[in-house]
């Protein structure tokens, strides 16, 4: 008789998307982590790689665990289009049962996996998700910013964002549709799967280090798609700069009666030329300050309408 891992094997499939871009040093030493694991896995595994533009050997690498597994498939894109299109385009891919993402440098903790896949499949959760617990090992400044964003991201949106959340996460069938559902070209991911809701839990684990390899986000990358997230999850912005308008059109009729009233009273002049040119750089701060939040939502309602598709495949096997 088949014993029940063997029975939920043949029931169940794991898709696990996995986007790289120039990860030639660590593809290889994740399959094999993953390959040790498969025995602790109660479902058969799919590999769903996205090489995102890759300059180095890692579409070489792709095609040749291609060949020795029917079960690695992957996608290359014509150029870099960002993690968030690779996430896209493996969601996209993946036809399993439960679908994973995960990074390929070992920092999401492999060995998290089999636990996160059997609580799925229990059916209490929908998702189970994984966060840092700490920031051993980050600098320290970006550490810091990273905690501002969470906490001003929480405060200015109704989407809640869990403080050092990972991608890294194994979800149903049932909510990748509902993610892919979303076809939007301005993508933030960890905003998306919290918006489509279902039952989540989340996991904590220790920080640790590249596996191998150079990181590609720099912090002004991580800025940006920062910002993506509070334009994509947040009008807080735009209300914002309509309350600094209401203020300082308040404050220049509250300056001007006194103007008036100054020079009644007085019957006379003051040049008064610094406090002038202080209340026009100050007002002509709020004004660029202003024009250049709106402009960056207009620029994501400009890339939306466009209907560019979110990624443009090179290769697939």
């Amino acid at each position: 008789m088949e014993s029940t891992v063997q029975q939920r094997l043949k029931k169940n499939i794991l898709s696990l998307v996995v986007p790289v871009h120039n990860e030639e040093a660590t593809i290889n030493i994740f399959y094999n982590t993953i390959e040790k694991l498969k025995p602790n896995l109660t479902a058969d595994v799919h590999y769903h790689f996205i090489d995102d533009g890759s300059t180095d050997s890692t579409l070489s690498i792709l095609r040749d665990l291609s060949k020795i597994n029917d079960n690695v498939h992957y996608i290359s894109f014509s150029r870099n289009f960002g993690k968030e299109a690779g996430l896209y385009a493996g969601l996209q891919q993946a036809d399993g049962d439960y679908v994973a993402v995960m990074d390929v440098d070992l920092q999401d903790p492999p060995e998290l996996l089999p636990e996160m896949l059997r609580e799925v499949q229990d059916g209490e959760y929908d998702a189970v998700g994984t966060r840092r617990a700490n920031r051993n090992g980050e600098a320290k400044i970006r550490s810091w910013f990273s905690e501002q964003f969470y906490t001003w991201m929480n405060k200015i949106s109704q989407t809640h964002l869990v403080d050092g959340a990972r991608d890294y996460r194994v979800m149903t069938r049932q909510m990748v549709d509902a993610i892919l559902s979303l076809s939007e070209n301005q993508r933030f991911s960890k905003g998306i799967f919290t918006w489509v809701g279902f039952n989540t839990k989340y996991i904590p684990f220790e920080n640790r280090e590249r596996v191998a390899g150079n990181t590609s986000w720099s912090f002004w990358s991580l800025t940006k798609y920062a910002i993506e997230g509070v334009v994509s999850f947040s009008t807080v912005p735009l209300t914002v700069i309509t309350v600094l308008g209401l203020l300082s059109f308040a404050l220049s009729l509250l300056s001007a009666a006194f103007i008036v009233i100054r020079a009644l009273v007085n019957n006379n002049s003051v040049a008064g030329w610094p406090s002038m040119v202080t209340i026009v750089l100050f007002i002509g701060g709020i004004q660029l300050l202003s024009l250049g939040v709106i402009g960056r939502y207009m620029a994501a309602i400009f890339l939306e309408t466009k209907k560019r598709p979110i990624f443009i495949k090179k290769e697939e096997n």
